[in-house]
């Protein structure tokens, strides 16, 4: 791969401490010049980024019943319009979030030889940190992104430096994990499911959560290189938080939108395994992270299925039925993540390979 050498992989905040790098021309294997993401055509704003809906997480529990209904409302609409959405009023303390970005700082900071003791090679370890989109995945150009990647449940995972790292992190995991809960108990009500479908057919007691940190470095030359690519996650619901330096975008009607989070909100996107759960009326969205000339973190806990649970259209007349046959082949989750991961990334290409009646890839 490009960014070994001497059996030590490199990332890019090393490539960026090198001398006069700011003044240097970038390697060619960061280097993406045809890239859609530098076209024109793509190159769009919107005021559709002041359009993002607000979900307040308070409202999810009320009491009120009218406000509840109007909340599990907002909530489905959110999902199935946009497939992005801003968590407000979540309970999760301002000053934990802030911590989190601040210990997930400190590690990236850390000398490259006390980082590189966890590097991963394979798919499901459960400490991984590299660079680019993924070790084990076929790349012939790099992304401008490192990463740190944690098995955070069913059981947890953490490196033991920095100092406090794990006890934050442990704290804010099991803060998100109680968020995600209710967000996926109000998506059931929200689609009339009955109330235990979802978590036993999905054995979300088990379910598998990955912490994943993303270092985008400072780069000099932010209009050559990619962050990551346009892609959907795996999984049910990710929840992510950043720095305050943007770069996420989303794709709605053909065009790129800039998201611009409200102080102290989380954001949340639907992903691929509910989309497949909800047979095509909650979709994944495909976003993209492009660089700037000041370093960014996001992180983001991907909340998905047990890892051996096999995933399918729900078993309810509302999903599937006469006039809505299932879209999606059954398939195990650990298989689908496995097949994502070992791959380019590549738009919804992961999803589109499981749907029935597919053409041939």
């Amino acid at each position: 791969m490009a960014w070994e050498s001497n059996n030590i992989i490199t990332s890019v905040k090393q490539l960026t401490e090198t001398p006069n790098l700011m003044k240097a021309v970038l390697p060619c294997y960061y280097a993406h010049p045809n890239s859609p993401i530098h076209s024109p055509a793509f190159d769009s704003s919107s005021t559709d980024a002041d359009s993002i809906p607000i979900v307040d997480f308070s409202l999810l529990s009320s009491e009120d019943p009218d406000q509840h209904s109007n909340a599990i409302q907002n909530l489905g609409r959110a999902c199935e319009d946009w497939g992005f959405f801003m968590v407000v009023n979540h309970g999760i303390a301002e000053s934990l979030m802030k911590e989190m970005i601040e210990v997930t700082n400190e590690f990236f900071e850390m000398a490259e030889e006390e980082k590189s003791r966890y590097i991963g090679q394979q798919v499901f370890d459960p400490i991984k940190y590299g660079t680019s989109f993924n070790y084990t995945s076929k790349e012939t150009i790099c992304y401008w992104r490192d990463y740190l990647k944690l098995s955070v449940h069913p059981h947890f995972h953490s490196p033991h430096q920095p100092k406090h790292f794990r006890e934050v992190l442990r704290e804010y995991c099991e803060k998100c994990r109680k968020v995600t809960r209710t967000l996926l108990s109000g998506i059931s009500e929200s689609l009339g499911l009955e109330h235990e479908l979802m978590k036993k057919s999905l054995d979300l007691d088990s379910g598998f959560e990955v912490f994943v940190a993303n270092y985008y470095p400072a780069c000099p030359q932010p209009e050559l290189v990619v962050g990551l690519p346009p892609h959907s996650d795996f999984g049910l619901l990710t929840l992510l938080i950043q720095n305050e330096v943007g770069g996420l975008q989303l794709q709605r009607n053909g065009k790129w939108i800039n998201i611009n989070p409200i102080p102290n909100s989380i954001l949340v996107n639907t992903a691929d395994h509910l989309e497949i759960f909800t047979n095509g009326k909650y979709k994944s969205v495909l976003h993209r992270a492009v660089v700037k000339k000041v370093a960014r973190i996001s992180i983001g806990i991907a909340n998905s299925p047990a890892i051996n649970a096999t995933v399918s259209p729900a078993a309810s007349p509302l999903i599937q039925n006469e006039r809505f046959p299932p879209l999606y082949f059954p398939t195990k989750y650990s298989e689908y993540v496995e097949m994502q991961q070992t791959n380019p990334l590549n738009g919804k290409s992961c999803l589109d390979r499981i749907k029935i009646n597919s053409p041939p890839l």
